[in-house]
């Protein structure tokens, strides 16, 4: 083997240090300095490291556990800016758009309960004015607002199968002229839902500048309809006077005003009314509106109720007047017509001569 000890060195500089690492001479060469991280100043802490944390999985409760358990629910009280946990009526952004804001839900309207003074309807004044008489025996009257009544709600039902909403249980009774009977045929179908079994109705003076349900069924008067439409404020519930006839309620038309028309027709309008049958999907409202040519409060009504019926009264109603009433009606999807005041029957019907009463 060569003897590596004898191989000849390169000469060096007198004048140059000694090296005796390859490591020193390669320093020298390369600048290992700028490979090398700054200094750490002593004051700072050390940097730490981020940390995974795993979620704790609560352990189910042994048998023994579980019966110690109080299964009273507990109440959290939460601070003011905790949000509640009802559900969500609407969102909206902020003003920057970078979250989503809650919308506190209102709560639900209660049900329109009617309550206070039933007061007493004197029947002999119902017979006196050739109203039906509840509880009494049946006569032909009786039975002819029994077919017209049956014939209403059965296209009630249509319109709640149709998705008409409250409308279905709306009916509007007006005529062309005053005089032809729009009250006397209201009254008394009013009376004839009232002996329904399921239902229940409420009649509503809605012929504001000249009112006469009240004194058709011997009532005092008070506020109603018109005041509700007035006052923000007011529950045209608490306005309902009760009889003591089983499921017959009056609504009186209230407070006289020369804008009845521009109450009817804004936005209060369909919330009073939706009040009315709010949590009572089977109560019918009877409207006794004012007569279609006189007066336009009619043609307003028209446009919330899911019925109208014309009264025609025989021998007086013109054709020319009956075609401009339903014209002004025909906001309304259902017109019917009513014939007051006939003296035959076409068919030679006579109702409730079955039960022994003939005129």
């Amino acid at each position: 083997m060569t003897d590596q000890s004898k191989i000849p060195l390169p000469l060096r500089d007198k004048a140059e240090p000694a090296r005796d690492s390859l490591i020193e001479r390669a320093a020298e060469r390369f600048d290992f300095k700028r490979y090398m991280a700054a200094p750490r100043p002593e004051a700072l802490p050390p940097k730490r490291e981020p940390v995974l944390r795993a979620k704790k999985v609560a352990e189910a409760p042994t048998p023994a556990a579980a019966k110690a358990i109080d299964p009273t629910p507990v109440r959290v009280e939460r601070s003011r800016d905790t949000f509640a946990p009802e559900p969500r009526v609407s969102t909206s952004l902020d003003p920057n758009g970078e979250r989503e804001r809650e919308v506190a839900a209102e709560p639900p309207a209660a049900p329109a309960i009617f309550s206070g003074e039933r007061h007493a309807i004197d029947r002999e004044h119902l017979r006196e004015s050739g109203l039906i008489v509840p509880e009494g025996s049946v006569t032909a009257l009786l039975e002819e607002f029994r077919i017209v009544k049956r014939q209403l709600m059965v296209q009630a039902s249509e319109l709640r199968r149709q998705k008409a909403g409250t409308k279905a249980q709306r009916v509007l009774i007006s005529s062309p002229h005053p005089g032809e009977g729009k009250t006397y045929c209201a009254a008394n179908l009013a009376l004839s839902i009232a002996a329904e079994k399921d239902s229940d109705v409420l009649l509503v003076d809605a012929d504001f500048a000249k009112p006469s349900i009240l004194s058709a069924l011997g009532l005092p008067g008070g506020p109603g309809l018109m005041d509700a439409l007035m006052d923000e404020t007011a529950d045209v519930a608490n306005f309902v006077l009760a009889t003591d006839i089983p499921g017959l309620w009056v609504l009186p038309a209230g407070d006289t005003t020369t804008n009845d028309s521009e109450y009817l027709s804004s936005a209060r309008t369909e919330k009073v009314l939706e009040r009315l049958t709010h949590g009572a999907p089977n109560r019918m409202v009877i409207f006794d509106s004012p007569p279609a040519l006189a007066a336009s409060p009619a043609a307003e009504l028209a446009k919330y109720v899911g019925q109208a019926v014309v009264i025609v009264r025989a021998d007086s109603t013109g054709q020319g007047a009956l075609e401009d009433a339903v014209s002004l009606l025909s906001s309304c999807p259902n017109i019917q017509l009513l014939l007051n005041a006939a003296q035959f029957s076409p068919s030679g019907r006579s109702f409730g001569t079955y039960y022994g009463y003939r005129e």
